[in-house]
């Protein structure tokens, strides 16, 4: 005969609470996404800020961009710094910049690598994207726009999962799932605004939908004039 004492039965009660909660918890964030996504015309989002987003071809890195400013000179896009790194570092300025079938030159202007953003300046005068005032709120839905492994026009959905502070700089942590090259592109919200920078994601075994994005106004308050749109 087995005997269950009675805090290994406590102990069993309380690991299946938290699973019961987990699974709630999931439910939630998933009945969120849906609908947040019913919502709002997520495709003709798309379809709008697809033609001001770039992919970036660094030497041997590749990443994506935005296009932040455009002013007489040109258009000043955006991109993670890490995707210039090697470039900039290797005292070479020059990037090119794809667009749909088009590449242009470009040159690394300015660079913040504390905050991982650089800003490429290219001499054609390209449609900006707005940039949101505020922060998004938690569990709003967000877009992230790129080039995952070179393919440009990807686009994937979540929600703001999270406000992070990791090694002295700001993150707004993020559901949406993205792949290498995708760093630099824009993160969206439901009104076309840019509300961040995708930089980088968190791997691992059991590890899903950790996302991370520099806030878009660490970027317009240190590096370049960006056309501000909302509240």
């Amino acid at each position: 005969m087995a005997f269950v004492w009675h805090s290994e039965i406590a102990l069993q009660d309380s690991i299946g609470a938290q699973q019961r909660t987990i699974a709630q918890l999931n439910a939630r964030v998933a009945s969120v996404e849906r609908g947040e996504r019913a919502q709002t015309d997520w495709p003709s989002i798309a379809a709008s800020v697809e033609q001001s987003v770039v992919t970036i071809d660094a030497g041997d890195f590749s990443g994506s961009g935005w296009v932040a400013h455009v002013s007489a000179s040109g258009s000043d896009i955006i991109t993670n710094f890490h995707v210039v790194a090697n470039t900039w570092s290797a005292g070479n300025a020059t990037v090119q910049v794809r667009r749909r079938d088009r590449t242009i030159d470009g040159t690394v202007v300015r660079v913040d690598a504390q905050d991982d953003i650089a800003v490429i300046h290219v001499s054609e005068r390209l449609q900006p994207l707005a940039s949101a005032v505020a922060r998004p709120a938690l569990g709003s839905a967000v877009m992230a726009v790129g080039s995952p492994l070179g393919l440009d026009g990807t686009v994937t959905l979540g929600i703001v999962s999270g406000f992070r502070s990791l090694e002295g700089s700001d993150y707004i942590q993020f559901s949406a799932p993205i792949s290498p090259g995708n760093s630099g592109g824009p993160v969206i919200d439901s009104h076309g605004r840019v509300v961040a920078v995708a930089s980088a994601k968190l791997v691992g075994a059991g590890i899903e939908g950790l996302s991370l994005a520099i806030p878009v106004q660490t970027v317009c308050l240190s590096l370049v004039s960006c056309t501000m749109s909302g509240s």
